[in-house]
């Protein structure tokens, strides 16, 4: 299914570790990752709490019924991930990202919690920020591996279902002249680790593809979401359509 401290070189936050726990400042402790509910249903929030509470790496330090209350929660608490509902009363989870993301200077990976994976809601709150989407009807592990790959953010959650996303609703915003571009932007290994970004591959991937080393994969990476103005991969996907560096199929 999508890093922190000083393995997240890529977006510039630093809230964890690169293994998906967490480090504490001994050097040997490890710290959870913190973690976040936004949901209207009080029974989702029991079932995701006693999930992921039960996982060593892993802490469930709030949770919020509404959007409106979720955007000063995370502020507050500084979490490393939230799931949030993408539609909730008052503030729905697109607006509630965006409010989050703009109003913290090191704000937590995003994942949007949808019932439907095809929904316009879920694009645009990728478009919004969130670093990829957990369909409710997901199984426990499914979850679970879903919080740790975000919070490395080494590679897409759910590649193909982002991609699905992006071939259906960006190709209505692509313009040949943002291609060419974006093109002109990007350095020509820097098009070539973009192409395969929007692949799903991982950064060992990317390195094995192109016979280069992880390290200067990750600086590709970060130049590729420099150069775009975005803060992690999966906005780096979306953009990619949505200019039309990547076509649909």
């Amino acid at each position: 299914m999508t890093d922190r401290n000083d393995d997240r070189p890529e977006s510039g936050d630093s809230n964890g570790s690169g293994d998906g726990s967490g480090s504490g400042s001994s050097g040997n402790t490890i710290r959870p990752l913190r973690i976040v509910l936004a949901d209207d249903e009080r029974m989702v929030r029991t079932a995701l709490r006693a999930i992921l509470g039960a996982e060593a790496d892993m802490e469930v330090v709030g949770e919020a019924a509404t959007g409106a209350e979720a955007v000063p929660l995370i502020r507050a608490l500084r979490p490393d991930v939230v799931l949030m509902d993408v539609r909730m009363p008052e503030i729905d989870g697109i607006r509630a990202t965006e409010q989050v993301l703009t109003g913290m200077d090191r704000p937590p990976r995003i994942v949007v919690v949808t019932t439907f994976e095809n929904d316009a809601y879920v694009y645009e709150a990728l478009r919004a920020g969130a670093s990829g989407f957990l369909l409710k009807r997901s199984g426990a592990e499914d979850l679970v591996q879903a919080v740790r790959l975000v919070a490395r953010s080494d590679s897409l959650l759910f590649p193909a279902a982002v991609r699905r996303l992006a071939a259906e609703h960006a190709g209505r915003r692509a313009a040949e002249d943002t291609a060419r571009a974006l093109r002109a932007r990007l350095s020509e290994r820097e098009r070539a680790v973009l192409r395969l970004m929007t692949a799903g591959m991982t950064n060992a991937e990317i390195a094995d593809r192109l016979g280069v080393g992880p390290a200067t994969v990750k600086t590709h990476v970060a130049g590729v979401l420099a150069k775009l103005g975005v803060r992690d991969r999966t906005q780096a996907v979306i953009a990619a359509y949505e200019c039309g560096f990547v076509r649909p199929g």
